[in-house]
């Protein structure tokens, strides 16, 4: 494996077990994974033709999603669980719309933080951070969000198929009202979650317990527990494809396939 090692890749970074963040960036057609990743992703896609297609839905929603805050004026966005850099990044899309747009990205992957901070080299209004979801006050005090965010405005805090990897022994709630009670009334969280509805789905979440990220398994109300203290906007919690598509036939006969719901929320007064 250590031939396959890119010298950016730091060298105490394991690449000999599968990552989400490498598998997901396979599934978008990137080129940051590794050989381990691409065959846990080719048995995955044996057990579920789908996951592929659900993880380039997922990125779907993260472009509608961006444009949609940055249409209720948000210019500000924090990204937690960025992984891996690909096409159709937060700050492509938002600085597309206004190059004023400030991201701070955050990821607790070595790999994607190493690519992305040499992905961004000039771009003085983004910026990533490598820490853990969990750990509000690292993220929240840290030198970069003091630089690229102003918590008096509203902002847009963003967890995208990253809060299925926390388990609730890590208290992701908790979390979650720190990041919140810092946020300025308007501001949006933006969440998509894994949802196991199907037998297939329920085998692809068992395959990801041989990786170094298993996930958890959380049903609608415990996904919408998550983002208690906000507003859910229209329309809800719901399959990827069927928040706000561009047209009706994204959605297709089975958005159920997606395997992933989202849904935006508006920070309370």
């Amino acid at each position: 494996m250590s031939a396959e090692r890119p010298s950016w890749v730091p060298q105490d970074i394991d690449l000999d077990r599968p990552n989400a963040a490498r598998i997901y960036d396979y599934f978008l057609g990137g080129a940051c994974n590794f050989r381990v990743d691409r065959e846990f992703a080719a048995k995955a896609m044996e057990v579920m033709p789908d996951v592929g297609r659900a993880a380039q839905r997922n990125r779907a929603f993260l472009g509608r999603a961006v444009r949609f805050c940055v249409s209720q004026g948000i210019r500000q966005f924090l990204d937690i669980g960025s992984g891996i850099p690909t096409v159709g990044n937060v700050h492509e899309i938002a600085q597309g719309i206004d190059p004023r747009c400030r991201v701070l990205y955050v990821d607790n992957e070595p790999v994607a933080v190493a690519h992305a901070e040499r992905m961004l080299e000039g771009n003085e209004n983004v910026a990533i951070l490598q820490a853990d979801l969990c750990d509000p006050d690292t993220i929240l005090n840290s030198e970069l969000a003091d630089r690229l965010l102003d918590f008096d405005r509203p902002l847009a805090l963003l967890m995208l198929a990253v809060l299925h990897f926390v388990p609730d022994s890590a208290h992701p709630r908790s979390a979650i009202e720190q990041y919140l009670k810092v946020m300025a009334p308007g501001s949006f969280l933006v969440v998509s979650h894994g949802c196991i509805e199907t037998a297939e789905a329920a085998a692809v979440h068992a395959s990801y317990r041989r990786t170094s990220t298993p996930g958890v398994l959380r049903n609608r109300q415990e996904i919408l527990d998550l983002m208690a203290g906000t507003e859910l906007v229209e329309p809800g919690l719901v399959w990827t494809p069927q928040w706000r598509p561009d047209s009706p036939t994204d959605v297709g006969d089975h958005p159920e396939r997606a395997i992933t719901v989202a849904a935006v929320g508006r920070k309370r007064s």
